[in-house]
């Protein structure tokens, strides 16, 4: 009899704490809503990031630029010149080549899967489910002292050496307010495919309703890694979409 109660204690115990688990979509709800609401999120069209990325002992400014029209571009201030790099304009993805600063177009395989990721903006976790996304909640896990949500979203494949291959990215959401303090991917290509990258995430601060992390630390996982420190982020800028073509002679 004794037994069956502690049995019986168990199971009502067990239940009730499984209804209080988080799911993956509550998960990431609760970050969404955390950090702005959903519907204000979407409404956003474009955003720009000003940055101090620090490596080597040296200070580089870098002006970040992304519209969800899927038009895109990061500027690096370097010795008094201005370096576009990763550009694209919606059907053209292309750099300056820092050798000899010249413009350069992207090969197929690279702005195809630009194209692939125009729906990500703002955030890929964002009505992920109608972009064809999957996420899975693999359990908790510690980061840098912080017990996390660790959440696998798998995305659509992209390309890598002719083949298409599948495109997953790891995030793992502080537990305590939701959100994510470090995604990790696998690089597919190039001297380090196979081996994961990791962008780290804090200081969270607020720009017109929506939270942003202003500090990043952007390597490999359990390597030091270069720092970002944003110092200005600005929403639905008016930018002149001319910034973002090619230039043809150059």
């Amino acid at each position: 009899m004794k037994n069956s109660v502690l049995l019986l204690l168990a199971l009502i115990f067990s239940v009730n704490i499984s209804s209080h688990a988080q799911t993956v979509d509550e998960i990431i709800d609760n970050y969404f809503e955390n950090t702005g609401g959903a519907e204000q999120w979407n409404a956003l069209e474009g955003v720009v990031f000003y940055a101090v990325v620090n490596q080597m002992g040296m200070e580089i400014p870098i002006e970040i630029t992304q519209l969800k029209s899927g038009n895109q571009m990061s500027v690096i201030k370097f010795q008094g010149q201005e370096i576009k790099q990763g550009v694209f304009d919606g059907e053209v993805s292309w750099s300056i080549n820092l050798m000899n600063q010249k413009a350069e177009k992207s090969d197929d395989e690279t702005t195809e899967n630009v194209k692939r990721s125009i729906g990500d903006f703002p955030n890929p976790l964002l009505d992920y489910k109608s972009k064809g996304y999957s996420a899975e909640l693999l359990g908790t896990e510690e980061i840098d002292g912080t017990e996390c949500y660790k959440v696998k979203l798998t995305k659509t494949p992209v390309l890598a050496d002719g083949e298409e291959v599948e495109n997953v990215d790891f995030y793992f959401f502080d537990m305590d307010n939701f959100v994510p303090i470090a995604q990790q991917s696998e690089i597919k290509s190039g001297p380090m495919k196979g081996q994961m990258s990791e962008v780290k995430f804090s200081d969270y601060q607020e720009v017109e309703g929506l939270y942003f992390p202003f500090s990043q630390s952007q390597g490999m996982v359990g390597q030091d890694g270069a720092s970002v420190s944003i110092n200005k982020i600005v929403l639905n800028p008016e930018i002149d979409d001319s910034v973002f073509a090619f230039p043809e002679n150059n």
